[in-house]
């Protein structure tokens, strides 16, 4: 038996939100950094080489503009795959708009290297070692955002919720219960902080400023905390509960059924629960991403931890049961 709560909305409305910051973000690097470097770089300047030559250069406009109209068709092409084909090959669009980007900006921020404080473009300096970086970060980018992509991929799949407080699951049979749930507001703001901690690391890569940490980590720790904490899975089988965070699902917690005393649907709100994301306080632990109903488990510890996701009443049931096979009461 298989059975997938539908993918809250607000999960749809975060990825499309994390997508224009980020596709706004690369637009604004692309075309503001030979600009921003005009006073140190000849105009024109060399944008290609051969082997570690530079072979053919672009005025300072069109080395702004043209890798800007790139990343903008590689943004149309990759909405229109995940439009219609993101059901077929979940997280092929957000790879493109991953790789794509990370390509682009470093061949930029590179370019812009190898240029700075050259009298001609002829005078650049030779590609070798940044070609390779720029190629491993694209990879690394775009699996990543592949991988992401998959887990909260696919189209929506509505499905009526179930309200019995056990749903029975014949023994020996393979059961999943999955649920996911994100939150747009706060994808959004961990996409604008890595961003700005991006264009620190693209200054300094680019030598138009030196690295300084103590302006990059204050950006670039909290969106990675943030985004761990903007989306949540649930997932009930034969093994028990295991909730994971972030677009990978990492880290995850894990309850067993002999763990649990007992699984209930409840409504909660922010207000209750202390605000939005990883909350605790005198209700438990609460994973809080939307307001509504929650899946709620009860320990054998006497903690109790809650996680807005959508179909929480069936995965409640199934919990339920798997307690009652271990001997536990379900009250």
């Amino acid at each position: 038996m298989t059975d997938e709560g539908s993918p809250a909305k607000a999960a749809h409305r975060g990825a499309l939100w994390g997508a224009a910051a980020w596709s706004l973000g690369v637009l604004a690097l692309l075309v503001a950094l030979p600009p921003a470097a005009r006073d140190r770089l000849p105009d024109p300047l060399a944008t290609h080489w051969s082997g570690h030559d530079p072979d053919g250069s672009m005025s300072l406009t069109a080395a702004a503009l043209v890798p800007a109209g790139l990343w903008l068709a590689l943004v149309l092409g990759s909405a229109l795959l995940q439009r219609y084909q993101g059901g077929r090959t979940p997280g092929a669009g957000a790879a493109a708009l991953a790789g794509g980007g990370v390509l682009l900006t470093g061949a930029q921020t590179a370019i812009v290297h190898a240029n700075l404080d050259r009298a001609r473009w002829q005078d650049a300096e030779p590609m070798g070692v940044q070609v390779v970086l720029v190629l491993a970060a694209t990879a690394a980018a775009g699996l990543l955002a592949w991988l992401a992509g998959r887990r909260f991929g696919g189209r929506a799949e509505e499905r009526p919720a179930a309200g019995a407080p056990v749903l029975e699951a014949p023994e020996g049979e393979q059961f999943v219960w999955l649920s996911r749930t994100a939150n747009p507001w706060l994808q959004l703001l961990a996409a604008v902080l890595g961003l700005v901690a991006a264009a620190g690391l693209v200054a300094a890569a680019s030598g138009l400023a030196g690295l300084d940490w103590s302006l990059v980590l204050p950006f670039a720790l909290p969106a990675v905390a943030v985004l761990a904490c903007s989306s949540v899975q649930a997932r009930v089988t034969a093994r028990g509960l295991t909730v994971g965070f972030g677009p990978f699902g990492r880290p995850a917690r894990h309850w067993s059924p002999a763990d649990l005393v007992s699984a209930r649907a409840e409504e909660r709100t922010a207000a209750q629960t202390g605000g939005w994301g990883y909350r605790i306080n005198r209700l438990g632990t609460t994973v809080m991403l939307r307001r509504g109903v929650c899946l709620v488990v009860r320990t054998r510890r006497g903690a109790e931890f809650a996680v807005s996701v959508d179909d929480a009443e069936r995965g409640a049931a199934l919990l339920n049961s798997l307690i009652a096979r271990t001997g536990r009461p379900t009250g």
